[in-house]
């Protein structure tokens, strides 16, 4: 199989939310929009953190979430992140390695520009196309 790039399959319209935004208005986007995970950014779109739908779940498993709680408290911060030249390869290993669902794809001067998740390389491998096999 060829070298295949990040920027071919990541997603690019991508939902962040700022650190202080509201987990209840959090979850709500999540459902609207049908994804799995926001993106914290800062005001200039550096990556802060994620929020992913198994967080949501460690939220309801702890605590009975109260109003006013901000992402901040839940979201994961030791991100793994990518860039859009990367081998699709070695960022699913990284993914198979570590359990990752989602890995923000990031660019040193515009900040968060993707994200890479098990859905966008599943569709990836959909599309690919294999050699048949010879008969003989």
């Amino acid at each position: 199989m060829e070298d295949i790039f990040v920027a071919r399959v990541m997603s690019t319209d991508l939902q962040t939310v700022s650190r202080d935004a509201l987990v209840e208005e959090t979850a709500e986007l999540m459902l609207e929009e049908a994804v799995g995970s926001v993106l914290v950014v800062d005001e200039e779109n550096r990556l802060e953190g994620i929020l992913t739908s198994t967080d949501f779940v460690d939220i309801v498993a702890k605590s009975n979430p109260k109003a006013e709680t901000t992402v901040e408290r839940y979201m994961s911060t030791d991100v793994v992140t990518t860039t859009a030249q990367e081998s699709i390869r070695d960022v699913a290993d990284t993914m198979v390695e570590n359990g990752f669902k989602h890995v923000p794809v990031v660019d040193e001067d515009e900040g968060v520009i993707g994200i890479v998740t098990t859905t966008d390389l599943a569709a990836y491998l959909s599309r690919a196309e294999t050699p048949s096999p010879e008969t003989v």
